[in-house]
């Protein structure tokens, strides 16, 4: 899973980029302080994948992952070439979901690119720009499209419709994923790699969860969102860098002693996977207790060619049971002396949480 960190410069997206990756990536009072996209990989926190490991007694935890990129902070113009933001759209457009980063906080220290620190303003500057920079990615697509549409293939004319309809919309100022799309319309954009058509969580940015102005900035976003099933995730980045920088067992009574249940990292990725449909299956051993992300839908066979290929080529069976009976029983062997363990075929869904033993032969 990779997630794009977009945002306004100075609105905290590198510190926040360092306090989920503790990547120590370059932080400064000054726009454009990172010249070069900051890619960092993290692991997916999973209360269950530690319980799993300690049951087989397994000598290496392996978590599913996360990767996040943080690019140049955009401006107003970015599209036009104004800033660098524009320069490293690219990566972003790789990514599967993204990150927005809003400021909510004041700090008459750290500059701001407008007089005001407006959340829902700033919010729609960064969105047009990436609207903008769809729009001229659609368009290049539309002069390929018109070409080979005059071979009068049905797909071609069909593929050629739907960008036009697409920019009119666009060109209205709406992101592509307000858009309708009609029967299988949606299958043509697969490759397209649209911005705005990508899921989307809104990180705001405060100083303190007691900062009454950053309290008002938060609300003002929320009503911009009211009725929309966009998460917005409000966080300290400055707090989770303190965070990140503390040993692990000294984290949990730091978040105990501020009211909070979770880190940052922990909200963002759960948030993360909601959006995506995104779950967690488990397989484990002495050697290795391992998590898999897979969509949520996904079919046994489909599940184990995360595993490997061949897993899924010679798919016969999955054995499963899930990880609160395997827990509760002590071992594999109790779990299956009470018959807990399932025998699942090819039309298996795969459910959070479940521990597999794949069968298979090629």
């Amino acid at each position: 899973m990779k997630i794009g960190i977009v945002g306004l410069p100075n609105v905290g997206k590198s510190t926040l980029f360092n306090a989920l990756t503790n990547a120590r990536a370059q932080v400064a009072n000054y726009p454009f302080c990172t010249i070069e996209p900051n890619v960092g990989v993290v692991p997916v926190p999973d209360e269950r994948l530690t319980a799993l490991a300690d049951l087989f007694h397994s000598r290496k935890i392996i978590p599913a992952s996360v990767e996040f990129i943080d690019i140049a902070g955009l401006v107003k113009g970015a599209s036009h070439g104004e800033g660098m933001g524009n320069q490293f759209l690219s990566h972003v457009r790789e990514t599967d979901a993204i990150l927005h980063v809003v400021r909510c906080f004041q700090d008459d220290n750290i500059t701001h690119v407008s007089a005001e620190i407006d959340p829902a303003g700033d919010y729609r500057t960064v969105e047009t720009e990436l609207i903008l920079a769809d729009i001229e990615h659609l368009e290049r697509r539309r002069v390929k499209a018109a070409k080979a549409a005059k071979s009068n293939s049905r797909e071609t004319l069909e593929e050629l419709g739907l960008i036009e309809r697409l920019l009119a919309h666009m060109d209205a100022g709406c992101p592509a994923r307000d858009f309708t799309f009609e029967g299988s319309e949606r299958e043509f954009t697969r490759h397209w790699s649209l911005l705005t058509l990508k899921p989307e969580m809104i990180v705001a940015n405060i100083a303190d969860f007691d900062d009454p102005k950053g309290a008002a900035r938060l609300a003002a976003l929320k009503k911009m969102f009211a009725g929309s099933d966009k998460p917005i995730i409000p966080l300290s980045s400055r707090i989770e860098a303190e965070i990140a920088e503390l040993p692990p067992d000294e984290q949990a009574l730091f978040l105990e002693e501020l009211g909070l249940h979770e880190s940052g990292l922990g909200q963002v990725i759960r948030e993360a996977y909601k959006l995506l449909g995104l779950i967690s299956f488990f397989t484990g051993n002495e050697k290795e207790a391992h998590a898999w992300t897979i969509r949520n839908g996904s079919l046994a066979p489909k599940a184990a060619g995360t595993i490997h290929t061949d897993f899924e080529r010679g798919f016969i069976r999955a054995e499963v049971v899930t990880f609160e009976e395997l827990i509760a029983n002590g071992s594999l062997a109790a779990a299956r002396e009470k018959g807990l363990v399932r025998s699942e075929g090819k039309t298996y869904m795969v459910r959070d949480g479940d521990y597999i033993i794949f069968r298979f032969n090629v």
